[in-house]
């Protein structure tokens, strides 16, 4: 399984369409995670101030319509991620029938992302 974050109202905006991230138009690919643990790095290096709630879609990487592979990150992975940590980058818009369980992002008092918890 590997982990995608998008704020809920970005994911909720077209149910019926794959979720075509902006990364996909400007960088080629959409950005995932190996993991929790790397997943909320991430939210803490790059989320903090994402419009909130904030999802972490789980997707299975066998459902996925577009090619997926895993690379290193460039330049560098966020704080507290090793640096041989590779990450998983979709090729193409993300399948709806591939994402098998919606997470939310928990914080805490100062604003960092702690947890994952189901979408209830």
């Amino acid at each position: 399984m590997i982990y995608h974050v998008v704020p809920r109202d970005e994911w909720n905006a077209r149910p019926d369409q794959p979720y075509a991230p902006a990364s996909l138009v400007e960088e080629g690919f959409v950005h995932c995670s190996p993991d929790e643990a790397t997943t909320l790095a991430v939210v803490n290096a790059f989320y903090r101030t994402a419009p909130r709630p904030l999802l972490a879609l789980v997707l299975d990487e066998e459902r996925l319509a577009a090619k997926c592979e895993w690379e290193a990150a460039a330049p560098a992975p966020p704080p507290g991620v090793a640096e041989d940590v590779l990450f998983p980058h979709v090729f193409g818009p993300l399948n709806r029938d591939a994402v098998v369980r919606v997470l939310q992002v928990r914080w805490d008092e100062e604003g960092r992302a702690t947890g994952l918890a189901d979408v209830g």
